[in-house]
């Protein structure tokens, strides 16, 4: 049996275990996640260059949105992932294969590139700085070593691949989850969710108020990070278990939802934005009409989030984005379109199972 259909409803009120099988797998998701990622690249476009002309992107679009975004998806998905799996070890090489071949080939490929664009010869280059980048970097710790020695001096930001710190935390949630879902066994599914949630807001909250008296943004970095992103996780977790109440009650829910980003200024927003931008998500992916299988051509969201950022800091590195920003940025999208699909299908699939979701629709 499913586990969706075994535990997915207990207590609630269902709407038909069918109907939620068939939001559930026939959903939006990855056109959400392309949407994510690409509007991540189109922000840092214009903040890594400073093209004044771009600032209309940082205007209407928001990565931190985006980046939550994505933390809401995580959580409905991979709670989904490990309860349709047979068992922890399984678990962790689907999320193992599915990470990691290509954030260590863009590790890799970082370090390559960054010798062809440095000026110091190999002996000067193969140094501790290059050893610790590459320690540092492939177990996720990106903040230890984030810059390669020579390289992006004179950019805005000397970060190789700024948007990885996100990576470290998404692994976080894979080792979270297993230890979650045996939590709402032993004490309540709903108990512990709530816990968690309230968890996490509270440690934002007591962040924003260290910063807020000591002028000390270090404590605004940590306000990003764990447990201060696990709320958005937690969200899209109970977005997942409850998406019978979601879809029953959208037509009002989703109403609240874009009222409280309306009137966020007058709300508790620490506590009420994961579960505004939850509802939004998850409506648009589950409630929605199905749009079809936008990984027909593979699941490029992935790469792009990966890739563009050192491709923006090469091509900043050599110039562009202060002539014709507009083009300059048309270039940047397509090198990161095409850098993604040979990711996809070069190092991406290959090391899917064959049963993956990934494998099956595209």
């Amino acid at each position: 049996m499913n586990k969706w259909d075994a535990n997915a409803n207990n207590g609630l009120p269902k709407i038909g275990v069918r109907d939620c099988q068939a939001r559930l797998y026939k959903n939006n998701f990855d056109l959400l996640r392309f949407s994510f990622a690409f509007i991540v690249f189109l922000v840092h476009a214009y903040m890594l260059s400073g093209a004044e002309t771009l600032s209309i992107l940082a205007h209407y679009l928001s990565p931190e949105i985006a980046v939550k975004s994505f933390f809401v998806v995580s959580g409905f998905l991979i709670f989904m992932s490990y309860e349709n799996t047979h068992s922890v070890r399984a678990y962790f090489i689907k999320r193992l294969r599915r990470i990691y071949p290509a954030y260590f080939f863009i590790i890799l490929l970082c370090v390559a590139v960054g010798f062809l664009l440095s000026s110091l010869v190999i002996a000067d280059y193969l140094s501790w700085p290059l050893l610790k980048y590459l320690l540092a970097n492939l177990v996720f710790l990106n903040f230890l070593q984030p810059n390669l020695q020579d390289l992006f001096e004179h950019n805005a930001l000397q970060a190789v691949n700024g948007a990885l710190w996100t990576l470290k935390i998404e692994v976080a949630f894979y080792v979270i989850v297993p230890l979650a879902v045996l939590a709402f066994r032993k004490f309540g599914r709903l108990s512990i969710l709530v816990i968690l949630y309230f968890c996490s807001v509270i440690y934002s909250m007591m962040m924003q108020e260290f910063a807020n008296k000591t002028g000390f943004g270090f404590y605004l970095e940590l306000q990003r990070q764990l447990p201060g992103q696990l709320v958005y996780f937690i969200a899209g977790a109970a977005s997942y278990y409850y998406l019978d109440y979601l879809i029953k009650f959208a037509y009002w829910l989703v109403p609240i939802a874009i009222a409280a980003f309306i009137f966020q200024a007058w709300l508790p927003w620490v506590s009420s934005q994961p579960i505004a931008l939850a509802v939004l998500v998850v409506s648009c992916a589950c409630v929605l009409p199905y749009l079809g299988n936008f990984n027909k051509y593979g699941d490029f969201s992935y790469g792009i989030y990966i890739v563009h950022f050192p491709i923006l800091q090469v091509l900043i590195s050599m110039d562009y984005f202060k002539i014709n920003p507009w083009i300059d940025l048309l270039m940047a999208g397509a090198l990161v379109l095409i850098s993604s699909f040979l990711l996809w299908h070069l190092i991406e699939k290959p090391f899917l199972q064959k049963s993956s979701h990934y494998k099956a629709t595209s």
